[in-house]
């Protein structure tokens, strides 16, 4: 369901919640992220991100392992699930999904709010044995108008291609929710700070974007998991988190999205108006 933006819009509160997932326990899955979103909703937030695959867990041994634990979106369990969630608690739900369409899977994310399932957003970028399970999203990158504001998702990966960003942003985005499971780097030298905040933080920055990111937490299967889930503002910089590597932890910020609007760094100079589209080829 599409919604009006409201132009007087109060300041929105919004949560990331960085938990683990239990492997292929989708039921369990569901209880534990529905208990901290409910104690996110009592502090007063509005919009609130839950992990990439939050509901299945991520580290898929085969493909009719990953086939037997995806859902339809949005008439799946799990989607209903959030819907009534958000329903019951008058909030806005991202939350990552393994999706059963016609044939394909794909690793996505689902929008709900109070009335009702909004929209989804498919993965465009696929990351290592994620090539074996799921398809290549085919959506775009969609930018969905809802009453608390125009609302951009990426997953993971998404995040190392600094097109991801703009497109949203030259879609009207002006928050950017990040459903991920963020893993160590190749080479990431000991105690070194995730490379997604540091790509992230400069995302928001390039293109005056608030941007939620939710990661989990602990190891699967052998695979272990960055956790630092963040919240940056349009400049770029924190506005909670980094989150701990090990911890389940919900970070909040309060943000007013008309802010995302304002790309102009001085008199002269905007981010969006500057670019060189007749030279960049």
């Amino acid at each position: 369901m599409i919604q009006a933006s409201d132009p007087a819009r109060a300041p929105l509160r919004v949560s990331c919640i960085q938990f683990e997932p239990q492997f292929g326990d989708v039921a369990a899955n569901i209880a534990r992220a529905s208990d901290l979103i409910r104690a996110a909703a009592a502090e007063g937030s509005g919009l609130i991100v839950l992990p990439e695959l939050a509901s299945t867990g991520y580290v898929f041994e085969s493909e009719a392992e990953a086939a037997s634990l995806a859902e339809p979106v949005p008439d799946g369990p799990t989607s209903r699930a959030w819907a009534a969630l958000a329903a019951e608690l008058g909030v806005h739900i991202v939350a990552g999904i393994a999706e059963r369409a016609d044939g394909p899977l794909y690793n996505a994310a689902v929008i709900v709010g109070p009335q009702g399932y909004i929209g989804t957003y498919r993965k465009a970028h696929l990351w290592d044995q994620e090539n074996v399970f799921f398809a290549k999203g085919d959506l775009g990158f969609p930018v969905f108008e809802t009453v608390l504001g125009k609302i951009g998702v990426a997953i993971c990966y998404d995040g190392w291609f600094p097109e991801t960003f703009r497109q949203l942003a030259l879609g009207g985005a002006e928050i950017v929710c990040i459903p991920t499971n963020w893993v160590p780097m190749p080479d990431q030298p000991a105690g070194e700070a995730a490379m997604a905040n540091t790509l992230h933080r400069a995302a928001a920055h390039t293109n005056g974007l608030f941007i939620a990111c939710a990661d989990r937490v602990g190891v699967e299967r052998g695979q272990p998991f960055e956790g630092q889930s963040l919240i940056i503002g349009p400049k770029g910089w924190p506005l909670a988190g980094p989150a701990s590597r090990d911890r389940t932890e919900t970070l909040s910020a309060v943000v007013d999205l008309d802010e995302a609007g304002r790309k102009d760094l001085n008199t002269f100079n905007s981010l969006l108006r500057d670019r060189r589209t007749d030279i960049y080829g």
